[in-house]
């Protein structure tokens, strides 16, 4: 609809797809926008946000609240989800369907009785969340969760974070492997202005954990969209993974041992002294190989927290350097009395399997 005359309209409402700022914009001519949701299997509608052009536009789109004769419960398995915590929307209301023609087992599934209130309630699969002024925020599907380093991730919480983060309008997060045969996240941000990515993992370590920030990130023009206008993750570039810094090589030996290390653990044919373990792709497993491989190397046993805090070549050589004051709140874990052998944890068995 966009590339179509609608001058002549005095509301436009739009459902169907996610809504954006491009969207709102070619709404503007008119008096009134409004962006609803709404499975098929709710007879199309189930929440609408109006927005006119005296409103103050947020950051996220919500898909508003719920329209007459319709209740939206949003759970996390059977329990209801307070305001911010995502969770799987739940409709029930005058306008579910029966279910699905001449397939019992899936009408089962998805259509439950309510625990909530009298009648049905269709789960429609749809990752949402409760805002503060009681609209909804639309989170993407939650058949799009991934498993990265044994933690389950909701891509959608992740984009709706970045969508936060001012000058991003646009961005879409993707699981796949990296050179390493790794799987990692890798985000891309649409922004009219340019965008520093080490000032976009900063903003995402504030409020996610440090396991949902993408390891590999990138700016582009604007997403690549399929005929019927959804994402085309296929379409979406290889990132290659480099630092924004200037490189400069090693000065010595030491240096040049810890770049090979480096460039040896995240997969990269460069790294200068001043390039962000972090910003090109390390992570807390990776970072553990780099600890192991100096220890194998130099000869230095350094704890983990160390790369953590000072995360470049220069500064973990100034570490190494003084060594004996990075140590003195280091202390091993004491051996058992009696020689036994225990069972790996899940975690030891992931770091294992990498340094096979």
């Amino acid at each position: 609809f966009l590339h179509t005359d609608i001058m002549g309209l005095r509301v436009l409402a739009t459902a169907g797809s996610e809504s954006n700022r491009e969207v709102i914009a070619k709404a503007l001519c008119n008096n009134k926008y409004i962006n609803a949701y709404g499975p098929t299997e709710n007879t199309v509608q189930a929440t609408a946000w109006e927005y006119t052009a005296n409103d103050v536009l947020p950051v996220v789109i919500p898909i508003g609240k719920p329209i007459s004769n319709t209740q939206i419960y949003i759970q996390n398995g059977d329990q209801l989800c307070g305001i911010g915590m995502p969770g799987e929307l739940c409709i029930a209301g005058e306008g579910l369907a029966r279910g699905y023609l001449n397939q019992a087992e899936l009408t089962a599934e998805k259509f439950v009785k309510n625990p909530y209130g009298e009648g049905r309630m269709y789960r429609s699969g749809d990752l949402a969340r409760w805002l503060p002024d009681g609209n909804i925020e639309f989170m993407g599907r939650i058949d799009e969760q991934v498993k990265i380093r044994g933690f389950r991730i909701e891509l959608g919480e992740i984009e709706s974070k970045l969508r936060e983060i001012a000058g991003i309008c646009d961005a879409a997060v993707i699981a796949r492997e990296d050179r390493g045969g790794d799987k990692a996240l890798y985000a891309y941000v649409v922004s009219e202005e340019q965008i520093s990515i080490s000032e976009i993992r900063n903003c995402l370590s504030r409020t996610l954990p440090e396991y949902m920030i993408p390891a590999y990130m990138m700016q582009i023009e604007k997403m690549p969209v399929t005929r019927n206008g959804k994402l085309d993750k296929k379409a979406l570039p290889e990132i290659v993974a480099k630092s924004e810094k200037e490189y400069i090589a090693p000065r010595n030996e030491m240096e040049e041992k810890l770049c090979k290390v480096f460039q040896e653990v995240l997969g990269v044919e460069k790294v200068g002294i001043k390039d962000s373990f972090f910003e090109l792709g390390g992570h807390s497993l990776k970072a553990i190989r780099v600890i192991n491989k100096i220890e194998a190397e130099l000869d230095v046993r350094l704890p983990l927290k160390i790369l953590f805090i000072h995360n470049t070549v220069e500064a973990l050589c100034e570490q190494i350097k003084n060594r004996d004051a990075a140590m003195e709140s280091y202390e091993t874990i004491p051996y058992a009395e009696k020689k036994e052998y225990y069972l790996m944890s899940s975690a030891q068995k992931r770091i294992y399997l990498i340094n096979q």
